[in-house]
């Protein structure tokens, strides 16, 4: 399996719109480091942060230095804020191909004139998709209720699974195939299962996980999850030891120290340790993790899993899989494939751990083609037993041409992202990130003598590294927090432009 990740992080740290976690480390040093490599690194490193500086410096000193916004009456006119903004970020010029995408095919998300603020998927469907997608008579509706294919759960034994499960229908398969292309996994490597989301993900690797013999479960996470809770509790209850890592307030960095500690191991045992799940990216600040952290405990005898449900487009290919290889890798489709069903999560497997995993039953999820879709056949998927013991069964009445262009439709988003390409995905995700994050922080409360913000982030504006995701906490004039509740149903009833 070969990543293009050097060339593809090499380009764009050369334009100073990212950086790669693999190549920083800066929490601790290693002893085992190849000269070469750290010639490389360094110079690789100092060039990056450069960029970043200057990046940075721009961003603060272009968008209305010394300024604090109080109504909507002072803040500037969205023909200013642009002309700023070109004019902040030249570069940005080159990704006018993403606007005529947007506006071409995605332009319902300017139909509500709304503001979404919680939305952390890697893409959305595009509407001609929708109607390229569903029959005559349904068309022309473009928020129909109708799926867009349908998803089957069914019970079977995991490790079976993996080694001789097959890819199932055509239908699921080419949806596969597509997802290793998008995802840069290779299928040699690589045992791939769909779960109905990202929290079912989780829970069939501590449902099937050695813990009797590999005890531990180690966990990097600064935020509350579902999913982790889900897992934690069931890899509890099978004589797992649960430890996580500490984080340095009010930063929100790693405790390197401590998390070393935990990761490393007395040199004279040599057992494996457990499972060390890491993300990649923190949802509370937007940092960016080093990847090294992964090479850390891979070296003192951990199992590696993944959390890439964080990653942005394409940033896969700056990820260097083939140098890492992560045992287990979880990833979410949220909004990709369509509106109904929103989603479904997607565990990939190292066929080289298959071995050590347990036997146990577990639930993942089959796709199958819905009843209005040009993929449909007459013979519809009931939900019956037979249904669940053999989707591959059901016949299609398309031919194989029909599929393919349909299938295509289903890849729409997937598409644009691999057409745009690492550079342009990058350029335009960090302009936008370091905009609204020196916007927010400029808005305050009206008539306070403490000058107080009207949010909270815990984002740092020099941190270049940040993310899409991060975590933003909207404050009273008397400098409480407002509860998400409160939030939710101001904003449920208030159209925003």
């Amino acid at each position: 399996m070969h990543s293009p990740c050097s060339k593809h992080v090499e380009q764009v740290c050369s334009h100073g719109c990212c950086s790669n976690p693999l190549f920083s480390f800066p929490e601790f040093t290693t002893t085992t480091t190849i000269a070469t490599t750290t010639t490389t690194t360094s110079t690789a490193t100092s060039t990056s942060s450069a960029c970043r500086k200057q990046f940075i410096s721009k961003t603060t000193a272009a968008f209305f230095p010394n300024t604090r916004f109080t109504d909507h009456e002072s803040l500037p006119s969205v023909k200013e804020s642009l002309s700023t903004f070109t004019q902040t970020y030249p570069k940005y010029s080159d990704t006018a191909r993403v606007d005529r995408i947007r506006g071409q095919e995605y332009y319902h998300l300017s139909l509500s004139n709304r503001v979404c603020l919680d939305y952390i998927g890697i893409g959305l469907f595009s509407h001609l998709q929708l109607q390229t997608h569903h029959s005559p008579s349904s068309s022309g509706d473009l928020h129909s209720d109708y799926p867009s294919f349908n998803s089957i759960y069914r019970s079977v034994n995991l490790k079976s699974q993996l080694l001789h499960g097959g890819e199932g229908s055509e239908f699921e398969s080419s949806i596969r195939k597509r997802i290793m292309e998008f995802m840069n996994v290779s299928g040699d490597d690589y045992s791939m299962i769909i779960t109905t989301n990202k929290s079912s993900a989780f829970k069939i690797v501590s449902e099937a996980y050695p813990f009797q013999t590999s005890r531990k479960l180690l966990t990097v996470y600064d935020y509350k999850i579902e999913a982790m809770d889900a897992m934690i509790t069931s890899s509890e209850k099978r004589g797992a030891k649960v430890m996580s890592a500490e984080f340095k307030w009010p930063r929100m960095r790693i405790h390197s120290a401590k998390l070393r500690k935990l990761v490393e191991r007395n040199r004279k045992k040599k057992k494996p340790r457990g499972l060390f799940v890491f993300p990649l990216q923190s949802r509370t600040t937007g940092a960016s993790y080093s990847y090294q952290w992964m090479l850390k405990a891979q070296e003192n005898g951990w199992h590696v899993l993944l959390d890439a449900c964080a990653l942005g487009p394409k940033d896969m290919d700056s990820f260097g899989l083939s140098l890492i290889r992560p045992d287990f890798l979880i990833y979410s489709f949220y909004k990709v494939f369509g509106e109904n069903p929103s989603g479904f999560g997607c565990l990939f497997v190292k066929k080289s751990v298959i071995s050590i995993m347990e036997d146990s039953c577990v639930g993942i999820a089959t796709l199958v083609p819905a009843k209005n879709s040009s993929f449909h056949s007459d013979e519809e998927h009931s939900g019956t037993d037979l249904d669940l013991q053999s989707p591959e069964s059901s016949t299609q009445t398309v031919t194989h041409g029909e599929t393919n262009k349909s299938l295509q439709t289903e890849y729409r988003g997937l598409d644009h992202v691999d057409s745009l390409g690492l550079m342009q995905t990058s350029m335009c995700t960090r302009c936008f990130i370091n905009w609204l994050i020196n916007a927010l922080t400029k808005l305050e409360h009206p008539n306070t003598e403490t000058k107080t913000p009207l949010v909270q982030i815990y984002v740092h504006e020099s941190d270049l590294t940040v993310g899409p995701h991060w975590r933003l906490i909207f404050m009273t004039g008397k400098a409480k927090r407002l509860s998400r509740h409160w939030c939710k149903s101001f904003l449920t009833e208030t159209t925003y432009h």
